[in-house]
């Protein structure tokens, strides 16, 4: 699963994703791992769009109990995102997001040892994969967003089978077509939200998404 991606910047997310970047949100860092703050983008109260910061892990580390074993809440399983208890509330309240990225990086195994690869585009435009936020009520008393990205099986693709442990179960995350954004953000119905939740064909046919290996 997708652990680490590079976000989309600033003037991107107001450009091409048409969402309000507010004075709230300064500089964030340009690769995302666990528990980094990067942007999201939220359905605003006007029915535009609009972009926060954002914990990448669904429970970050500060609100994992005393004594509790670290997990990772980067992403979540779509056939259990609405039974899991660090899932299943906002999957239910329909608190979806986009999470805009440039491309996101995945481990291929073929020569016998990890390599990691980038993923994305072919003209290398960005792109917004299906998440899911929610917040938390920090010491100070002031509100924080969390989010996770959604995945699915991809075993039997051809292009996301090739990255992960031999052996292991191939997933990929939710590439959303442009024409779904704000049928996604505004969605609050869960199994009507599931309907999205599917593999984007066109643009990662052989041939017209980038690759390259990063070593």
């Amino acid at each position: 699963m997708c652990t680490n991606y590079v976000p989309s910047a600033r003037k991107t997310i107001q450009e091409r994703f048409n969402a309000t970047v507010g004075d709230a949100i300064g500089e964030y860092r340009d690769q995302a791992y666990q528990d980094y703050m990067e942007p999201i983008i939220l359905p605003d109260e006007q029915g535009g769009r609009k972009a926060v910061l954002a914990a990448y892990s669904m429970v970050p580390k500060q609100h994992i109990s005393p004594g509790v074993k670290r997990f990772s809440t980067m992403n979540a399983r779509s056939e259990t995102v609405g039974q899991l208890r660090s899932y299943s509330g906002a999957w239910k309240a329909g608190q979806l997001c986009l999470v805009p990225m440039r491309a996101f990086y995945e481990p291929c195994y073929e020569t016998g040892a990890a390599v990691r690869w980038r993923i994305g585009i072919a003209d290398d435009t960005d792109f917004a994969v299906a998440g899911l936020w929610r917040t938390w009520k920090e010491l100070d008393g002031e509100l924080s967003y969390a989010f996770t990205q959604l995945t699915i099986n991809a075993d039997n693709h051809p292009l996301m089978r090739r990255f992960h442990k031999p052996g292991d179960e191939k997933r990929s995350l939710v590439l959303l077509p442009s024409n779904d954004y704000d049928a996604w953000l505004n969605c609050r119905d869960p199994e009507l939200a599931r309907s999205f939740l599917r593999l984007y064909r066109n643009p990662w046919q052989a041939g017209d998404i980038s690759l390259a290996a990063v070593q």
